[in-house]
């Protein structure tokens, strides 16, 4: 049984020409490979995005819906901001 499947895709010029380099440059040993080795890196994202918002946004709304007066508006926000920015310009 094959472990891969032959897809025919259609990349903007610029897109091409980047592949087409990599290959060219000796970085990568053909097409197939540039384009393998970037799905890999969108799915290592797509994997970290789904990990944090797991493991950290999901337990903070949590957090929040379980305690409202943990919130801060938006002045407060604007303020902490202003102070940081403050803070490394001086």
């Amino acid at each position: 049984m094959r472990t891969t499947q032959q897809l025919s895709i259609t990349l903007p010029n610029e897109m091409a020409e980047a592949v087409k380099a990599k290959v060219q440059a000796g970085e990568y040993a053909s097409e197939s490979e540039v384009i393998r080795d970037g799905l890999r890196a969108l799915m290592a994202r797509d994997r970290a995005v789904e990990n944090w918002l797991h493991s950290e946004v999901g337990p903070a709304y949590d957090a929040l819906k379980a305690d409202p007066s943990r919130a801060v508006t938006v002045d407060q926000v604007r303020a902490r901001l202003a102070a940081e920015h403050a803070k490394r310009t001086r």
